[in-house]
């Protein structure tokens, strides 16, 4: 036992590939770098790495406890959750149609993006996130022995090494945003397609998390 944590080289395995699965924090974070560049990708990327701290917190103080004995509140949460990512899916959809439909309508989303906070919308986005709300419930509170004496240290410890794991992934998204950006600046179509597709994930996202279920 390492601080506290039961088998940490299985927790380290396990958040390795769960941060590798797609999920909305590493789309947005994405789609960010693609459309505003490396500074608005990486203040996506700080919301992210905050609403995740949030959620560690949250889980260590006790909360994951509660959601699992409140099936009630679990449903409120997870359901305004879908609602949420659900909508910021049809939002993509629909300024990719008007973008492809219309020239000017064109000019909206760069109106829009001049005036959104990246930071603020990836926090929400991040707190909101079924990939992360699951992890925390389900995975995260399973590797700290409670009969320790701090286990402060212990969700500390894992909560580090989850977000080194995820500094190193959003760094690589951002950077290959901003790649993919030039690749897509000349061909609005297939930029129009892209953006409807991640839309159509986000929507997605919203769905799973309407049907999860605690583990």
């Amino acid at each position: 036992m390492f601080f506290g944590i039961t088998d940490v080289w299985t927790y380290v395995v396990g958040a390795f590939f769960i941060i590798l699965l797609p999920g909305p924090n590493s789309l947005y974070v994405l789609s960010t770098a693609a459309q505003r560049g490396v500074r608005q990708g990486y203040r996506g990327a700080m919301g992210v790495f905050l609403g995740d701290t949030v959620l560690m917190v949250l889980a260590a103080a006790g909360a994951a406890s509660l959601l699992r004995s409140s099936p009630v509140l679990f449903g409120v949460v997870k359901y305004a959750g879908a609602a949420y990512l659900a909508w910021i899916g049809f939002q993509m959809v629909r300024g990719a149609w008007r973008s492809r439909r219309s020239p000017a309508a064109k000019m909206a989303p760069a109106r829009e993006r001049a005036v959104e906070s990246p930071f603020r919308k990836a926090l929400v986005i991040s707190l909101m996130n079924p990939k992360a709300i699951l992890f925390f419930i389900s995975f995260f509170v399973q590797f700290v022995d409670p009969s320790y004496g701090t286990p402060a240290l212990s969700f500390l410890i894992l909560g580090a090494i989850c977000q080194l794991f995820s500094v190193v992934y959003l760094s690589v998204l951002i950077f290959g945003g901003t790649f993919l950006a030039t690749q897509f600046r000349a061909r609005r179509r297939l930029s129009a397609g892209l953006r409807a597709g991640v839309g159509a994930l986000f929507i997605g996202f919203g769905a799973r998390l309407a049907t999860a279920t605690i583990g």
